[in-house]
């Protein structure tokens, strides 16, 4: 008789919420890690210390397993995929209860968000990884949230009260159109221009294609023809403002169905910026690497900025 035979799970649909998630050890469940840090840091830190709760859990269950194989104990090796994931199951229904081990975990990550523990609020996302050697799953990136630099900190005020007017408007994160504003400008270093110099708000690289009837800002730019990279001349769109221009990406990729996929998947940046690439927006083969790593950027300068 396997394990399956004399023990019984609970439905999915009776199961926490947390628990039909599964286990941050993929990244699928980072991601929702990920997202939920960006809403509600104190929710995060418990769910953190559940998962890694889990993790322990199923590592002590396996071990048993293991060490009573030989013996015939714990059912025959026919089971493998089927024990495995009742061990999963099991690790996960152990977790939670009171005054266990995620309890702990979960003090001692509060304890590293207050002033003078640690010496910044995204000490909580690192210490995880120090203790356990598994990634921070409440981080946006890897290891501590770094200071923003003035540049970067200035970009995100400056354009904030915009993109949250159009995040409302379109349910776009106003930090993923801030961060890929930030990635087509340099941080506001390297704007398009008309030209007459002056700022022609294109925040995004959309260039003008035929249908388009306002101002047009031509400039040299990179393009990526069959993987190489060639300087050519480009036509751009114009606007009178910033907000003009995050509505006009929001509707860009809100409405137009080659970026059906892209509203799809607004709960992660890696998932936005793998689907904005597939969808063609940009010929860099490495675009979508360097989008997610600016979007977390932006994020964590956000956070700083409070």
């Amino acid at each position: 008789m396997t394990p399956t035979a004399s023990l019984s799970l609970p439905a999915a649909s009776a199961m926490p919420l947390a628990m039909q998630r599964g286990l941050a050890v993929d990244s699928t469940s980072l991601d929702q890690l990920n997202h939920l840090a960006g809403r509600d840091s104190r929710a995060a830190i418990r769910e953190t210390a559940r998962q890694f709760e889990a993790l322990f859990m199923r590592e002590l269950l396996k071990s048993m397993r293991e060490a009573t194989e030989s013996s015939g104990l714990m059912g025959d090796e026919s089971a493998g995929l089927g024990t495995q994931m009742l061990d999963e199951q099991w690790a996960l229904k152990m977790t939670g209860l009171p005054r266990g081990l995620g309890e702990m975990i979960e003090r001692q990550l509060l304890l590293q968000t207050q002033p003078g523990a640690a010496g910044a609020a995204g000490a909580a996302d690192a210490a995880p990884a120090a203790a356990l050697a598994l990634p921070p799953a409440t981080a946006t990136v890897r290891g501590p949230v770094a200071q923003p630099s003035a540049s970067q900190a200035a970009f995100v005020s400056q354009h904030r009260q915009a993109a949250q007017q159009v995040e409302r408007e379109s349910g776009i994160p106003a930090s993923f159109m801030i961060g890929k504003a930030a990635h087509e400008t340099g941080w506001g270093r390297s704007p398009i221009r008309n030209a007459d110099g002056s700022d022609s708000f294109n925040l995004f690289g959309i260039k003008a294609t035929p249908g388009w009837r306002g101002r047009v800002a031509e400039i040299t730019t990179t393009e990526y023809v069959n993987g190489a990279p060639q300087r050519m001349v480009q036509r751009f769109r114009a606007y009178d403002n910033p907000v003009e221009a995050f509505r006009d990406y929001a509707r860009l990729i809100g409405r137009s169905p080659r970026y059906a996929e892209v509203m799809q998947n607004l709960h992660s940046p890696r998932a936005f910026a793998q689907e904005v690439q597939q969808a063609g927006y940009a010929t860099d083969p490495r675009y979508a690497s360097k989008l997610e790593r600016v979007i977390n950027a932006t994020i964590n300068v956000k956070r700083a900025l409070g």
